[in-house]
């Protein structure tokens, strides 16, 4: 994974940080809950990337 698939894991954790916010303020819990999702498959990715860092 490079720099570029970082980037992408980061933006897409932070865009299910503000959709998880947005759902909480307006009480959709759809769109928290897609926030939320967003911001587990970020860190699955994230720590998939730290295993392949630590094998290299």
């Amino acid at each position: 994974m490079g720099l570029d698939d970082k980037i992408k894991n980061a933006a897409e954790d932070l865009s299910g940080k503000a959709k998880e916010g947005t759902g909480k303020a307006t009480d959709d819990e759809k769109l928290e809950a897609e926030g939320k999702g967003d911001q587990t498959r970020a860190s699955l990715k994230k720590a998939g990337e730290n295993v392949k860092d630590a094998f290299k």
